[in-house]
């Protein structure tokens, strides 16, 4: 999405554009929050501004679209500036599978799933934690998070789980929604997940579910004279 995004600025423009985006989502994740920033130039933007949005309909691939553009404070930063990033997690353990119309951003699960047992799950992992058994290890990054929310719920054959924290690393909310629906299933304790924290390493025990079920929802941000500040304490690595 971010290259084809790059690249559909720079036809617009006429002129490369380097983005920094608020999340990497792994690959086959969906976003209809997702927030961006490029820098341009005053002349540049100044010209485009009341028609960009419209221009870059013609160019985008059919399943991107930009609802808005405006100008950010200087201090602004996409990834770093954030507060709390929003996900859902959409599964359906329906004989029939997931609705036509929703395939794109539906799981089907092949077992029925105990929803209680996965949300009682859930609130034992909530707070500051070492989530490595739950990330994808990176060279230098600390998997270090505060897990603001995980909750699971129920709607005829439709299970949600949604997640909020300060950041998330590699694969991290897909592999909780995963050994979520380990419990679900019954094949671990509600108290299994909780037990793997702090663990230091990626857990091989942990099932990763398929991307396609996973929504960027939204990113929170600071007011505009905290930007500067925030960014300074999401660079730190936390320890």
């Amino acid at each position: 999405m971010q290259g084809d995004l790059e690249e559909a600025l720079a036809r617009v423009l006429r002129q490369p554009v380097a983005l920094t985006v608020a999340g990497r989502t792994d690959a086959g994740v969906h976003a209809t929050g997702q927030v961006a920033h490029a820098d341009v130039p005053r002349a540049v933007w100044e010209g485009q501004r009341a028609r960009l949005v419209r221009r870059l309909r013609g160019v985008l691939p059919p399943d991107i679209a930009v609802h808005a553009v405006e100008e950010a404070p200087p201090e602004f930063e996409a990834r770093f500036g954030a507060l709390r990033r929003h996900y859902v997690y959409r599964l359906t353990d329906a004989d029939s599978g997931p609705p036509p119309l929703r395939r794109a951003d539906t799981v089907g699960w092949p077992r029925q799933l105990d929803a209680a047992a996965m949300a009682a799950a859930a609130g034992s992992l909530l707070g500051l934690h070492d989530f490595a058994a739950f990330c994808r290890r990176r060279e230098g990054a600390t998997t270090i998070r505060t897990l603001l929310a995980l909750d699971v719920a129920r709607d005829g054959d439709l299970v949600t789980v949604r997640a909020s924290a300060d950041a998330f690393c590699h694969s991290m909310v897909r592999s909780l929604v995963g050994a979520l629906t380990a419990v679900g299933e019954g094949r671990r304790p509600p108290e299994w997940p909780a037990a793997l924290l702090g663990a230091g390493a990626r857990s091989s025990e942990v099932p990763v579910v398929p991307p396609g079920g996973l929504t960027l929802l939204a990113v929170d941000y600071p007011p505009d004279d905290e930007l500067a500040a925030r960014a300074v304490v999401t660079r730190g690595l936390r320890s």
